[in-house]
């Protein structure tokens, strides 16, 4: 954390950076590590523990170790929402709590979607996972092609705005979007532990689930809204960042295995480090330009994963 903090266009010493946390007055070093670079990291280190908890946690309802939250149509759907609020100028006002409205629309598009996708995939004889994913499929098409055709008639300034907006960035970081991720973050990944056995029993199948004792709808139901919380507010304070909530729990499974009663604290531990090592190297890379921090992350990633599962295919092939 001390090397993040004095990681950027101003490097500053770990024992300056630690005089600072412990109160001590190092000048402009106070300045920017205090108001800048702590309430930035804080909130790397909060979006990547929730995205990553989420993906684990999705993974498990789908018992499928390459599904991610997205599967449900919550980032289309942010997406969607935050390119309605740039085109229409939303992106130069004020919402509530420090956010702007293109901060509240992505989370309306994205909770909006998710309950689409539920409704979709719902019955009388209850929720079908595999409905479930076919439906968020169509809503991330339809929102997509919805965004796509928003971008094709806006203008170059706004569609600028939201290109950037979609690579995910934390240089918007503050102390009010700070408190609503801690409050918001800190129920999901208290809550979402709390279904580790129920997850660990779906891996068997929903039928022996429910033999099991398992709620198996309330469960479904539980885990798509504790989800769509959580990466719907993710994805409004950040914007979109790519390849935490799919790597990142595919990453721990391969480690430590399949358990959910470890595997959701894990990969919440995880995703927070890789987020936060991913901003900041994001502002060293190109200093004193920023790049966003969804390249980063796919960069540091993709070549790890990639490395993983060959080495799980030759211990396949081998055994």
């Amino acid at each position: 954390m001390l090397l993040a903090l004095g990681t950027g266009a101003v490097h500053i010493a770990p024992a300056d950076t630690l005089a600072v946390l412990l109160g001590g007055d190092r000048g402009q070093a106070t300045l920017i590590v205090q108001q800048i670079r702590l309430p930035r990291v804080l909130l790397a280190g909060i979006i990547g523990a929730t995205l990553a908890m989420s993906g684990a946690a999705m993974q498990g309802l789908f018992r499928n170790p390459l599904a991610d939250p997205s599967l449900i149509g919550v980032t289309a759907g942010a997406s969607l929402g935050a390119s309605v609020l740039i085109v229409a100028g939303g992106s130069s006002l004020s919402g509530l709590a420090g956010l702007s409205l293109v901060s509240l629309g992505a989370f309306a598009g994205g909770v909006l979607a998710v309950l689409l996708v539920y409704r979709l995939a719902s019955s009388e004889n209850g929720t079908s996972v595999a409905t479930m994913l076919l439906a968020g499929i169509a809503i991330t098409a339809l929102a997509g092609a919805a965004g796509s055709l928003l971008e094709f008639f806006t203008d170059n300034e706004r569609l600028r705005q939201i290109s950037l907006w979609k690579m995910g960035g934390l240089d918007g970081a503050n102390l009010p979007r700070l408190l609503l991720a801690s409050v918001v973050a800190g129920a999901v990944l208290l809550a979402l532990p709390r279904y580790a056995l129920p997850l660990n029993t779906l891996l068997l199948g929903e039928s022996e689930a429910r033999h099991l004792g398992i709620p198996v709808n309330r469960t479904k139901l539980a885990l798509i809204g504790w989800v769509a919380v959580g990466v719907g507010t993710s994805v409004a304070l950040v914007g979109t960042i790519a390849f935490v909530g799919l790597v990142v729990p595919h990453i721990v499974r391969l480690l430590i295995g399949p358990d959910h009663r470890t595997l959701l604290p894990a990969s919440a531990l995880a995703g927070a480090i890789l987020l936060v090592c991913a901003d900041a190297l994001s502002r060293i890379v190109l200093a004193p330009t920023e790049l966003p921090v969804g390249i980063i992350t796919a960069l540091i990633g993709v070549p790890f994963f990639i490395s993983l599962l060959r080495q799980r295919h030759q211990y396949g092939m081998q055994t």
